[in-house]
C-alpha cells in the first residue's frame, strides 16, 4: 500500500520493460523511485544531487522505443534522463525557461510546460525548445494532458477563504 512507503507519492505512473516486467514509478518530494511488481523491491531511481532541495515532481515520461527502460523524469525547473534503473541515460538535462506548473507529454515526441507566462514546447529526445506560446492566464495547472492532438487541462481555484 501507498501508505507504507517511505516517501509518499506524488505523482504515479506505470511501465512495463521489455513486455514482461511491471514497474510502478513515483516521484515524490525527494525524487523519483520505482515499485517491481514481481520482487515487491523498492528503488530510488532519481534524487537530486542537492540534498537541500525539495523537489516538485512534474511528470514521468517512459521514453519512445525504449522497452519502457528509459524514462525522462520532470521537476522543479528541469528534466534528467535515466534508466528504470536509476542510470544516467543522456549527459544533457532538459531546462525549462520558466518553472511550470504543470508539465504534459505530446503523442508528437515532445513534451509542454506550462508556466506563468508561456507554454514551452520541448522535445523529448534532446530537452531543445521546439516553440514558445505566449498566454495571459496566470493560472496554476492541477492537471495537464494531450489526446488525439487536443489539449486538456484542470485548474484548481481558491475557495471562498482563498485557500
Amino acid at each position: 500500500a501507498f501508505s507504507q512507503l517511505t516517501h509518499l507519492p506524488l505523482i504515479v505512473d506505470l511501465t512495463v520493460e521489455k513486455n514482461s516486467r511491471l514497474k510502478v514509478l513515483y516521484g515524490s518530494r525527494e525524487g523519483f523511485h520505482a515499485i517491481d511488481l514481481d520482487s515487491g523491491s523498492i528503488d530510488d531511481i532519481y534524487t537530486p544531487a542537492n540534498t537541500e532541495t525539495v523537489v516538485t515532481p512534474h511528470c514521468i515520461v517512459i521514453m519512445p522505443n525504449s522497452n519502457g527502460m528509459q524514462l525522462l523524469l520532470c521537476y522543479n525547473n528541469e528534466g534528467v534522463y535515466v534508466s528504470t534503473y536509476g542510470k544516467a541515460t543522456k549527459s544533457v538535462f532538459l531546462q525549462w525557461g520558466e518553472t511550470p506548473s504543470s508539465v504534459a507529454y505530446i503523442s508528437t515526441g515532445q513534451i509542454m510546460g506550462w508556466g506563468n507566462k508561456a507554454i514551452e514546447i520541448r522535445s523529448v529526445d534532446t530537452g531543445h525548445l521546439d516553440g514558445v506560446f505566449m498566454h495571459k492566464k496566470a493560472q496554476k495547472l492541477k492537471f495537464l494532458c494531450e489526446r488525439n492532438d487536443k489539449v486538456s487541462s484542470l485548474s484548481l481555484s481558491a475557495d471562498i477563504n482563498g485557500t
